[in-house]
């Protein structure tokens, strides 16, 4: 058996987010007895959410397993921008991996986001979903020219964005900035209650919650195997991990590191402070700030990262993080109320490829993992949850290469 490390949920992030729970959500029980399944999920945020509908969707018996309660983990501390553009500009991952498999990554994004609005609305979640535009800011290094250069090469891809000048930006947004990318296809949505509304759609189906801790687990014989701490054991065909940024040591990849990252929801505001649209924001830098709007008017804004998990370590810059964001958002908004509703940080995982790590683990073949997500993490989820249904059933294809656990970072 092997042992996952041992993190709260405490850990994963500090104060709260402005999201609230369904009227009516899934209460995971525990185990009277051992079990048996044909999956078994290991994480009931919204990454095992987004499995679980997808697996009991083709039929199969689904146990999810969570030692808190579903949803109240890192998927509470998400800010919710549904992008299909990655953290690593097109321009850049192509330089690693070719353009045809950069650019089959981000067609892959965009479907994503495509595919998990059409799923919201065949189940009719009440998640406050709404379709939005991304815009692409020009930030420290990056500006007009380079912006031009990344436009041009998703035309290629097939992928829509039209560059607007700082003039135009300044005129439509109010931005100032040189100039932004401004695309179609992303959207936002409250993370825990859509979290909520998968579990219940699950649950229907006949998926099981079950409340206790992962304390060892086994993918390398013909059953894989779930051990708990209340001393029973989930026997399941395969098991998948889906424990958000709780990464077990099994599953460590070169590629792959933790972070945190933090945040501040403001009061809602007047109209004549909010932005056209309410486009999805963010910039283009390595260290870039972040900022959408909820359906109440408040401004969510998030950044100010740190190459670093360490929870007290973390808490310990609250404070000085949440009034750098504030200063940051009077500086792009200065029309906008800084009176804060809620402030919070989180720890997150992301790759230097900015592409998730998706599959097999390798040497388990029972054993299946999703982390490392990065800036796209409910888009990602929603990739991973069809990849893993295909690894199920025994499909494979050429382009799960790029999300391959045990991929190489090799400069084309």
């Amino acid at each position: 058996m092997l042992d996952p490390e041992t993190t709260r949920h405490d850990d994963l992030r500090s104060g709260s987010g402005p999201w609230r729970p369904a009227l009516q959500r899934p209460r995971g029980q525990p185990l009277a007895r051992d079990t048996r399944c044909d999956v078994a999920i290991v994480g009931a945020g919204i990454t095992g959410a987004f499995i679980a509908e997808h697996l009991t969707a083709m039929g199969l018996d689904v146990a999810v397993i969570d030692r808190e309660r579903e949803g109240f983990g890192s998927t509470a501390a998400s800010t919710a921008m549904l992008q299909w553009e990655i953290d690593l500009p097109l321009r850049e991952l192509a330089g690693l991996y070719g353009f045809a498999r950069a650019a089959e990554a981000y067609r892959l994004s965009w479907r994503s986001v495509a595919g998990l609005r059409r799923l919201i609305e065949e189940l009719a979640l009440p998640c406050s979903f709404a379709p939005r535009q991304t815009v692409y800011l020009a930030a420290g290094e990056i500006g007009l020219r380079e912006l031009q250069d990344e436009a041009l090469q998703r035309r290629r891809a097939g992928l829509p964005g039209d560059v607007v000048d700082g003039t135009g930006l300044r005129g439509a947004l109010g931005f100032d900035r040189p100039g932004a990318i401004i695309s179609p296809g992303s959207a936002e949505a409250d993370p825990v209650a859509l979290c909520h509304g998968l579990l219940m759609t699950a649950t229907r189906r006949g998926a099981r919650l079950i409340r206790d801790e992962a304390v060892g687990f086994d993918g390398t014989n013909l059953a894989a195997a779930v051990c708990l701490a209340s001393g029973h054991v989930v026997e399941a065909a395969h098991l998948v991990l889906a424990t958000g940024y709780v990464m077990p040591a099994i599953v460590r990849d070169a590629l792959h590191q933790l972070a945190s990252s933090w945040a501040i929801a403001t009061v809602p505001q007047p109209a004549q402070a909010l932005w056209l649209n309410r486009a999805l924001v963010w910039e283009a830098s390595q260290d870039y700030s972040y900022f959408r709007t909820t359906p109440e008017g408040r401004i969510i804004f998030g950044g100010e990262d740190e190459s670093f998990a360490d929870p007290k370590r973390r808490e310990g810059l609250d404070r000085d993080k949440t009034e750098a964001l504030r200063a940051k958002l009077h500086a792009l908004l200065p029309l906008a109320c800084l009176d804060l509703d809620r402030a919070w940080s989180g720890a997150f995982g992301k790759t230097a490829d900015g592409l998730p790590l998706i599959g097999h683990v390798p040497g388990h073949k029972r054993l299946l993992a999703a982390y490392g997500y990065g800036g796209n993490g409910i888009t990602f989820s929603f990739l991973a949850s069809r990849i893993i249904g295909m690894l199920i059933r025994g499909e494979e294809r050429p382009w799960f290469e790029a999300f391959a656990i045990d991929r190489a970072l090799i400069r084309k």
